[in-house]
């Protein structure tokens, strides 16, 4: 995915209100941005961090600017708005970079399924095998306690709105469809995944199970530049 056009460097000064951010130029001149992330951001939205935004030719939009990438103290770009984790995937898809997801003729976003009316992020479909089922999560919470092992955690909040996802994942499985779950890593620092049972255990607990029952569960990991985001590489899932 391509930033067009490149993405502008500013400072972060503070990020608050969940949707909002306020950076400052290097000529001093201070502004807000649209945040599109309603996670905590641990360790990706301290004061003083180097940002990078976009800014929307929408007259109508109250916050034309949107902060896209921060930069953490050891240099390690993340992105922070969540909605590019999506798009990163579909891309990937697409251009068959997700191995275990090649082979498939049709894809669709946003299908409404399961019992708990929930909707997929991406249903693959064929003539010739069981439909998939994809559900995407945006990984950025580095491990706070070793900054330099590469581990990363998913969720860095309690997430039931990720355990019903979860326990949709596997009432696919139980229907005799395929179910997936993709971490999608977009934290430069970032090389191995895990669930962050030391944040919710439920969340952690019930993915246990879905693995047992059957559901897949995959990482990769994307490279990232104020010019673009791409998934590039599989991680460790463990």
């Amino acid at each position: 995915m391509k930033y067009t056009p490149v993405l502008q460097p500013a400072t972060l000064l503070k990020r608050y209100k969940r949707f909002l951010a306020d950076l400052a130029l290097n000529d001093g001149t201070e502004f807000t941005a649209h945040c599109a992330n309603t996670g905590k951001m641990t360790g990706c939205a301290e004061p003083g961090f180097n940002a990078f935004y976009s800014t929307s030719d929408n007259s109508k939009r109250k916050y034309p600017h949107s902060l896209e990438l921060t930069q953490n103290i050891l240099s390690q770009l993340i992105c922070v708005n969540t909605a590019v984790a999506n798009k990163v995937v579909e891309e990937a898809i697409n251009n068959q970079v997700i191995t275990e997801l090649n082979g498939y003729e049709q894809l669709q976003s946003e299908v409404k399924y399961g019992s708990e009316n929930s909707r997929i992020d991406f249903l693959l479909t064929s003539d010739n095998k069981p439909a998939c089922y994809v559900e995407v999560k945006s990984v950025t919470l580095l491990s706070e306690t070793d900054p330099h092992s590469g581990q990363g955690y998913f969720p860095d909040a309690q997430t039931v709105r990720g355990q019903k996802h979860i326990r949709e994942l596997i009432e696919m499985i139980e229907q005799g469809h395929r179910a997936v779950l993709l971490f999608a890593v977009l934290h430069q620092g970032i090389n191995t995944v895990s669930a962050a049972s030391h944040i919710d255990k439920k969340y952690s607990d019930l993915l246990n199970q879905a693995i047992k029952k059957g559901v897949e569960v995959y990482a990769y990991k994307a490279s990232i530049s104020p010019s673009e985001v791409t998934l590039s590489e599989k991680v460790a899932f463990k």
